[in-house]
């Protein structure tokens, strides 16, 4: 096991500077999108916030590989036998950047043996951060304050985070009644970004269904920061959410605050 604790201060310096970056070139108003590949949209926030973080991992573990995002693809031939590894979103939420919207984070997560076990997720227009690590429990860090932070115990309301992007359908329609019928009144709430992981772990929402596409660099810095705090990442089986796949693309997942068995009475509305 890496000596974690080692590692949560640096890693969420590095995370704080790339956020820095991103916010000089959100300041000046630079939104100039490109297209890559798959059509998703990259910035020159995207690109600086990249070879900040992937520089400073580097001089922090130079034994550890990194895997960003904007590495331009690393074939699962060249990972598949990597044991742990930096896994990295340097600008999570580009849509949310270029709408100006605040909601978008800096990602960084350390995986081992699949599982993510360190993750920082800094927000730059705000400076908040989220950190956390098996072993060494959840944090928000605000205005220089850092506190714990652990999901709550399940009570009515029950809040429902929705995606900025993917929240209205009708599979949420179905999950929103259900839910409704067996424990009450539901509320629902939108974000972007990673920052709808963020708030089940600091306890201001009990679940998070994304039951449409992400990648694996979107959620394992969050993920680790909800294990810290004593919550859950499930895919619709309810079975943890796993690493380095040759697929980087995530099943559909449910972010959970509470015990899993809480929650399978919802199975048959988010199954695939």
């Amino acid at each position: 096991m890496t000596d974690l604790h080692a590692l949560l201060e640096p890693v969420a310096r590095i995370a704080a500077d790339a956020a820095d970056a991103i916010l000089e070139i959100y300041d000046r108003g630079d939104v100039n999108v490109d297209r890559k590949d798959d059509d998703s949209p990259i910035t020159a926030a995207d690109r600086a916030a990249h070879e900040l973080i992937v520089a400073g991992l580097a001089d922090l573990t130079p034994d550890i590989p990194v895997f960003s995002e904007e590495s331009g693809g690393i074939d699962f031939a060249d990972r598949k036998d990597w044991r742990r590894f930096w896994l990295v979103d340097p600008l999570d939420g580009t849509k949310e950047f270029i709408k100006r919207n605040g909601e978008f984070t800096v990602n960084i997560a350390l995986v081992e043996d699949g599982r993510p076990v360190l993750g920082v997720v800094h927000v730059p227009v705000t400076g908040v951060a989220y950190l956390g690590g098996e072993g060494l429990g959840a944090f928000k860090q605000e205005n220089g304050e850092r506190v714990s932070i652990h999901c709550r115990a399940r009570h009515e309301p029950v809040i429902l985070v929705a995606s900025r992007s993917h929240g209205g359908s009708p599979r949420m329609d179905v999950l929103e009644a259900l839910i409704a019928q067996r424990l009450g009144t539901v509320d629902k709430t939108s974000m972007g970004s990673s920052l709808k992981l963020c708030l089940v772990a600091e306890g201001k929402a009990d679940l998070y269904p994304r039951l449409a596409p992400t990648s694996e660099w979107d959620t394992a810095a969050a993920h680790a920061v909800v294990n810290a705090a004593g919550g859950h990442v499930v895919n619709t089986d309810f079975e943890p959410l796993v690493y380095n796949k040759e697929d980087i693309l995530n099943p559909h997942f449910l972010v959970l605050g509470q015990p899993v068995d809480d929650w399978r009475f919802i199975h048959s509305a988010v199954a695939e």
